[in-house]
């Protein structure tokens, strides 16, 4: 039996999670709300503020999808309680963020500015302090959408591995390689 699938998810005092027709889980709270739809193999069942996830067999799908959706469904549930935030550093001469509502301008070291626009569902903001790198930060409900804006963000200028210069996520560690000289 999955380890993950079988713990139930408890949803805190002012969240509430509905089961609607098509197996889509509705999960409302303080910061918004938030639909998942859950496979039709996968039982959903919704009691006293708590959900379960069973599965019909022991097949791989079925013990993959059962531990897949409760995983998504607390990520729903920390999601509209307590929100995401998702920080990215820009490091290298000249680079520059800055934003201007959810347009970032982008100065990665390329010919000409990189205009991204994020979605409307996360808030963006910029911080550029004297002697610091330039600091992204985005922040919103839904767990997917951030880490996909993010690693977008990231692919724009990937961190290389001879100076370490790129767009990369604040804590990461970029492995750096030695350079011509070292191979002698």
């Amino acid at each position: 039996m999955s380890r993950i699938g079988k713990q139930p998810v408890v949803a805190p005092s002012g969240v509430t999670i509905s089961l609607g027709k098509d197996n889509v889980v509705t999960v409302k709270g303080p910061k918004g709300e938030l639909k998942q739809a859950i496979d039709r193999d996968i039982t959903v069942e919704v009691k006293d503020g708590t959900i379960t996830f069973a599965r019909p067999t022991d097949q791989i799908r079925h013990r993959a999808l059962h531990g897949l959706y409760r995983s998504l469904v607390s990520n729903l549930v920390k999601g509209v309680t307590d929100g995401y935030e998702r920080k990215l550093e820009l490091i290298g001469v000249g680079f520059k963020a800055a934003n201007q509502g959810n347009v970032l301008d982008l100065a990665l070291g390329f010919s000409h500015n990189i205009i991204f626009e994020v979605p409307k569902e996360i808030k963006v903001a910029t911080a550029q302090e004297k002697g610091q790198n330039p600091i992204i930060t985005l922040e919103g409900i839904d767990k997917q959408l951030i880490g996909q804006v993010a690693a977008k963000l990231r692919s724009l200028r990937k961190p290389e591995p001879y100076k370490g210069k790129g767009v990369r996520y604040v804590g990461e560690v970029v492995r750096k390689k030695a350079g011509k000289a070292a191979g002698k």
